[in-house]
């Protein structure tokens, strides 16, 4: 028999908490047999709202903690006084063997912190990456970084491409996934000093990555590029602005197929799943792994209702069966000599 799945929840995080995680936990378990689940925060609420789900109590463990680490707690402040807490805990099943991958809608700084004090970076990386897998017509571009890193010097912008190459293979079963970064043109001179330096790594070092040069952020949803790759400033704001700009489309829709009478409605009624299928189409995926550590760390976002909770929780254990990070260390075993090869200007900028 095949040995269950488990995956390390973050009750307490996020916008909701429990009221949300737990129907989301009995949500995702519910299609998926292969999965157990340990939940960690605060064992009455977290009972009090599975009360109701009692099919899959026995596929779910909770494990009580005190602590929360707070939504607009500092990351040095979560280090220091974060252990035992929910997210703690979470994180640190994963380090004790108990679990595969580890889920939280908590603080994004907090939960990078402390999964990088708890689970170490792998292959020798600086810092982790958040990654978001965009949509667009004929599949899903890899975005990166998403959140987890505001500055970033072309190093580590040629880490990302490595780790987002790696992850796309991994995850999406493309053989050779193409590779850009983002600028705000497509011509050699155009971006800052950074992007600028990494492009020079990327396209004359010895990385061997399918690099196709600067990409603009409409190439993000057309699919020019299987990666795109940027700092986590950047990326943050392009993916809350493309979360954004779905919502504002889908609400528009809803409501010029709902207000202009009743048969409007009535078509309105009649196209419901449709229209469903369409959000779901626009929507970035809730959660994001945190790239390049010893482990695997989903960040949902603070606001996740119980259908987002649950297409994470999901997400969890699809990463965690791919063999993602074995292609990210492959890759970053090249990483020296591709900064040597690239020549000096290269080398020292990116260092």
């Amino acid at each position: 028999m095949t040995q269950p799945l488990v995956i390390s929840v973050d009750a307490m995080g996020g916008d909701h908490g429990p009221s949300v995680v737990a129907p989301a936990c009995a949500e995702a378990l519910a299609d998926r047999p292969n999965i157990r689940l340990l939940l960690h925060g605060d064992e009455a609420a977290i009972g009090a709202a599975l009360a109701r789900h009692e099919a899959v109590r026995g596929r779910i463990e909770v494990r009580h903690s005190d602590k929360v680490v707070s939504m607009d707690e500092k990351p040095a402040q979560a280090m220091r006084r974060g252990k035992g807490s929910s997210m703690w805990n979470a994180v640190e099943a994963i380090r004790e063997g108990q679990a595969a991958a580890a889920v939280s809608a908590g603080n994004t700084g907090a939960l990078m912190a402390i999964s990088k004090l708890i689970l170490r970076m792998s292959a020798e990386l600086e810092r982790p990456a958040l990654v978001a897998s965009i949509p667009h017509p004929n599949g899903v571009t890899t975005f990166l970084d998403v959140g987890a890193n505001v500055d970033c010097d072309a190093e580590r912008l040629v880490e990302f491409a490595i780790m987002g190459e790696a992850y796309h293979r991994a995850a999406h079963g493309v053989a050779r996934p193409t590779v850009g970064l983002l600028n705000v043109g497509s011509e050699e001179m155009k971006g800052h000093e950074e992007v600028r330096q990494a492009h020079g790594v990327l396209r004359e070092g010895g990385i061997d990555l399918a690099y196709k040069g600067f990409v603009e952020g409409d190439d993000i949803t057309k699919g020019a590029v299987d990666v795109v790759v940027t700092d986590g400033f950047t990326g943050n704001v392009a993916l809350k602005a493309m979360e954004g700009a779905a919502r504002f489309m889908y609400d528009e829709l809803r409501a010029a197929l709902t207000k202009s009478g009743p048969a409007t409605s009535l078509g309105a009624l009649l196209a419901r799943g449709s229209l469903l299928r369409f959000r779901d189409k626009l929507s970035p995926p809730p959660a994001a792994p945190l790239l390049g550590l010893n482990g695997l760390v989903l960040k949902c976002h603070g606001g996740a209702d119980q259908r987002d909770f649950a297409k994470a929780i999901r997400a969890a254990a699809d990463v965690a069966q791919s063999g993602f990070a074995s292609e990210i260390e492959r890759n970053m075993r090249r990483l020296p000599a591709a900064l040597a090869e690239a020549g000096p200007a290269a080398a020292d900028g990116a260092a």
